[in-house]
């Protein structure tokens, strides 16, 4: 199902098609990119910059959204808020086209019958100014997690699509120069992942950007509470062409979150001590995880920062998933980082890692 200039409004991770960035946004095309190389995604579908672009057209409300943000100056923090929030208000409250929502509903139904029922999918927002070569955007939009249901996920698509216009979205674009004429948005609808350990590699060594190594950072769970702070993960060091461990660190991981069926949300359990004070991978799935991220990188042919999980519900060798890869831009554009304490050396700062928390699927 396609619109007037012959754009799919939804188009799955394994179509074939080619990953536009203007038609997926940054973590869509990304996920459609590694898919077709044969990597390892969780299957699920990007609703394209088509179905935002028909249901701005639709509503008319192009000039009306660009009055709002002429002249907003970024340090003026509560107009911004104002502005944010009439503009988010106005976009959840209209109508999304029928031939839109149609093709949403198919895939949606596509996808559930694949994973065998009605598991959860994260929402994720896939702006089309997100993750360039030369700025780094990620996080701006917002990431829906645990959906259940066409009703929910149907949702949070327009909740996704209105967070283009969110204050922090808004100060960024601002601040940076990025023009709103053409912005656009897509949002990716991915099966969740009951994921067991959960983590980032980079494949340099971020504290001095020496392409010749590999760090991993991995906690148990899910990956929130190492991004918020509440825990530090293992930070490891490898050597790229041998995979040998240079260095590491045995973070604290004393607590993790991890997905709970009956209330259908992730709860946070304190970690044994047992198992908080050893590696949470094994040395089999620490150079999995390397192999994987040296994958990435020539693929894409440059530095990248990848998100991984290692699925519960899937049997080891095939358990290991590449949730998101993405440029590396801090030493990548020549800027210069404070170079981190072990505890601090996380290479989780550029991350959504919203993207890796787990939710409790039940298929394989």
């Amino acid at each position: 199902m396609t619109n007037s200039l012959n754009i799919p409004f939804v188009q799955r991770f394994d179509e074939g098609l080619d990953p536009v960035l203007e038609v997926l946004g940054g973590k869509g095309a990304s996920l459609v990119s590694m898919t077709d190389a044969g990597m390892p995604v969780p299957p699920g579908f990007v609703v394209t910059t088509a179905s935002f672009d028909e249901f701005i057209r639709e509503a008319g409300v192009a000039e009306h959204i660009e009055k709002f943000l002429t002249d907003l100056d970024a340090e003026d923090i509560k107009e911004v808020d104002r502005v944010s929030a009439i503009i988010r208000d106005e976009l959840c409250s209209l109508e999304v086209p029928e031939n839109a929502r149609r093709a949403v509903h198919q895939a949606y139904r596509e996808l559930m019958e694949r994973c065998g029922g009605d598991v959860p999918v994260a929402v994720r927002s896939s702006a089309t100014a997100e993750d360039l070569p030369d700025a780094s955007f990620a996080g701006q939009q917002d990431t829906y997690l645990w959906q259940v249901g066409l009703n929910a996920v149907t949702e949070h698509i327009r909740k996704c699509w209105a967070s283009l216009f969110t204050s922090r979205a808004i100060i960024y674009r601002l601040k940076n120069n990025i023009p709103n004429e053409g912005l656009s948005m897509a949002v990716v609808v991915q099966k969740m992942v009951n994921s067991r350990v959960a983590g980032v590699a980079i494949t340099m060594n971020p504290s001095n950007g020496d392409r010749s190594k590999i760090t991993i950072d991995s906690s148990w769970g899910v990956g929130e509470m190492v991004v918020s702070g509440e825990v530090t993960p293992d930070n490891i060091l490898l050597d790229k062409i041998t995979l040998q461990v240079v260095s590491e660190h045995i973070g604290s991981k004393h607590a993790e979150l991890i997905p709970d069926a009956t209330s259908g949300s992730l709860v946070e359990k304190p970690v044994e001590q047992e198992r908080a004070d050893r590696r949470s991978l094994t040395d089999e799935e620490m150079l999995a995880v390397a192999q994987m991220a040296k994958r990435a990188e020539k693929h894409y042919k440059c530095p990248q920062d990848i998100e991984w999980a290692l699925d519960a519900d899937l049997p080891d060798g095939e358990n290991l998933l590449l949730l998101q890869s993405r440029p590396e831009t801090i030493h990548s554009n020549g800027v210069k980082k404070e170079t981190p304490t072990p505890q601090a050396a996380n290479t989780t700062g550029s991350f959504d890692f919203s993207s890796i928390t787990a939710a409790m699927t039940g298929t394989k």
